[in-house]
């Protein structure tokens, strides 16, 4: 069993960001979603926590106010086996409002940073022959990443 589970804060829509996570990833749903009750802080019967599973990882969010906001400093990282499946988690992650960013990182709708990468990229970056260098470069110049792309730099070094 995992004992270290992300916790999430958002402002009051964390059920919404549960419905819109646990939509685009497989072995997703929600579990659990508490309320606020008589004690606050939240009016009585709103969304207090939402537990949900994103691949069958779990995921709790709060709805804790506008006090703190998400950052770059705290991302997600997704290995993605296939251009298809980069191309299906960057384009579901950036609907309604999400922002691209480089090098394979965005922040969605709600402000959380996500990077989309093929595993095969750390492996390209990591070797030591100087293939990287142009691995690396071909990286810098992209948003969302390209296999072909980053393959062809590896195979051209």
């Amino acid at each position: 069993m995992q004992k270290i589970t992300p916790f999430l804060w958002f402002n009051d829509n964390a059920e919404e960001a549960a419905n819109f996570y646990t939509a685009i990833f497989k072995n997703s749903k929600i579990k659990h979603i508490a309320r606020y009750g008589e004690a606050g802080p939240g009016p009585k019967g709103s969304v207090m926590t939402v537990s949900f599973e994103l691949n069958g990882n779990p995921f709790i969010a709060l709805n804790g106010g506008p006090h703190f906001k998400f950052n770059e400093s705290i991302s997600f990282v997704i290995d993605c086996d296939s251009q298809e499946e980069i191309d299906h988690l960057w384009n579901a992650l950036l609907a309604d409002g999400g922002q691209p960013s480089h090098c394979g990182w965005l922040k969605d709708r709600f402000g959380l940073s996500w990077q989309v990468v093929p595993p095969v990229l750390g492996e390209m970056l990591s070797n030591q022959s100087g293939k990287s260098v142009k691995v690396m470069e071909a990286m810098l110049r992209m948003d969302k990443l390209d296999i072909a792309t980053l393959k062809q730099a590896y195979d051209e070094a």
